[in-house]
């Protein structure tokens, strides 16, 4: 069997073609599907919803953080593909005894096209997969020309209500905001730090964006953040497009787009 290196360094054996693949993340299951292996994909996480009609009648293998080890075992896989982040490291050496498993660990821009183009290698699909890598590479670079203009507006991205919380520094959330033009308003703190009101309100921020995921934050949350800053623009924005680093990177760079166009009406 191949050899391949993850993103976390570690070398995995991979047959060559696999033909019975699990995932245990959304984006990556995307991908997957976007690349054509609809028959070869036998198990997805339940939080695996794109696209729809397909996610819909797979095996369904738990949660993200909270897999069905024994139901993984009962499909038999010849290839796993996780990610650091989403996926609990104690289930995930679980898993290795048994099966190869091929990790990601993304968070940035560059190792999520370097992620694509990999898994696009693993389950022979690389031309696919380079094809999506070039079309998300040539909308970004139409989004990164136009950024000069947006000068130094900060941002807070809220994740999470009760308690709140961010996406600060070293997240792929960061690096979409970096991206876009924006400045993260807690570029100070890491990762995913809870915030008190106070903190906010003496930041302060330009824009304030409450994600659609994982905390579903709607209209109804925004006259709780104007109460914390009156005088800030605040908008609900669409999570999976901020943060799942796999195919659907192809639609960020307009939406980002149309976030700037939002700001200066």
């Amino acid at each position: 069997m191949p050899i391949y290196t993850d993103q976390m360094g570690r070398d995995v054996d991979i047959p060559a073609k696999p033909k019975r693949i699990i995932s245990l993340v959304p984006s990556q299951t995307e991908l997957l599907f976007e690349l054509g292996l609809g028959v070869e994909v036998i198990g997805i996480t339940k939080f695996c919803i794109h696209p729809k009609d397909t996610c819909k009648i797979k095996n369904k293998i738990g949660g993200t953080k909270n897999l069905n080890i024994q139901l993984i075992k009962n499909l038999n896989p010849d290839l796993i593909i996780g990610n650091k982040e989403e996926n609990e490291e104690k289930q995930i050496k679980e898993l290795i005894q048994y099966y190869p498993v091929w990790m990601s660990d993304i968070t940035n821009y560059h190792q999520a096209l370097e992620m694509i183009s990999e898994v696009g290698e693993i389950v022979n699909k690389k031309k696919s997969a380079d094809k999506i890598v070039v079309n998300i590479k040539k909308e970004f670079s139409i989004l990164t020309t136009q950024n000069e203009a947006l000068g130094n507006i900060k941002v807070a991205y809220f994740i999470w209500k009760d308690p709140y919380m961010v996406a600060a520094s070293n997240t792929f959330i960061d690096d979409m905001l970096k991206m876009s033009g924006w400045t993260n308003a807690f570029a100070h703190k890491q990762r995913y730090p809870e915030i008190e009101r106070n903190e906010l309100s003496e930041i302060n921020p330009d824009v304030i964006f409450l994600s659609s995921e994982p905390y579903p934050f709607s209209e109804k949350h925004i006259s709780i953040f104007k109460e914390i800053c009156p005088t800030t623009k605040i908008w609900i924005v669409d999570g999976e497009l901020f943060s799942w680093y796999g195919s659907r990177l192809i639609h960020s760079a307009k939406y980002f787009k149309s976030l700037q166009e939002k700001l200066s009406e």
